[in-house]
């Protein structure tokens, strides 16, 4: 898909990313996790409408509304001190493997839903994407509490996705509770899993330099 054909002239993502962000190193073994770019967001759609089940989307996204909402939602969020969301590129050896972030952030309460997607074919090896959202999520916990300054970072997840679930409590998440037969996916009742990660037992498992 070329998104080209669609966004408008002269649009692209601020130039250095999230201010917020400032000062964020999120790498590691190859993987980085940097700010969005405008560029991603025709592979972010595709991968989406391939992978409604695993997502709060009802229906696939067109073109006009995945362009629309880089622009009028993700772009001025760059600039914010504040954001509503913080999204993030997920990359292997310079390749977009994936995207995520944080999401729906309550700046009184400093906590932030996590977002997370894996490229469509990558993530159907379950060992892989056990590698990868682990990676991904250390990344973002470093993000989250060392630079955006949050105290909790929170997952919904549907139990249907059982390897989604497990790998994120493989990386330090602790589940809070299930919502029971919460949502409704391919004709059939699933549960939501939530869990979530304080900043005070991520500082336990990487402390800071002294």
């Amino acid at each position: 898909m070329d998104f080209k054909k669609f966004i408008s002239p002269g649009a692209s993502m601020p130039a250095g990313g999230y201010i917020i962000l400032k000062g964020f190193r999120g790498d590691f073994r190859g993987y980085q996790l940097t700010s969005v770019r405008m560029e991603d967001a025709a592979p972010i759609m595709k991968w989406r409408n391939e992978q409604i089940s695993a997502l709060r989307q009802t229906s696939p996204l067109s073109e006009t509304e995945q362009n629309n909402y880089f622009q009028d939602v993700v772009k001025p969020s760059f600039s914010q001190k504040q954001p509503n969301i913080v999204l993030l590129r997920f990359t292997y050896e310079n390749n977009l493997i994936g995207y995520g972030g944080l999401v729906h952030i309550n700046w009184t309460s400093m906590k932030a839903e996590v977002s997370f997607l894996l490229e469509t074919e990558r993530g159907k090896d379950t060992f892989q994407y056990g590698r990868d959202c682990s990676i991904f999520l250390n990344l973002l916990m470093r993000c989250a509490f060392d630079n955006v300054g949050l105290n909790k970072i929170y997952t919904h997840s549907y139990s249907h996705r059982g390897f989604h679930v497990n790998s994120i409590e493989a990386s330090g998440f602790r589940r809070e509770g299930v919502l029971r037969q919460d949502e409704k996916v391919d004709g059939q009742w699933v549960d939501a899993v939530i869990a979530s990660c304080l900043k005070s037992e991520y500082l336990k498992q990487f402390p800071p330099p002294q």
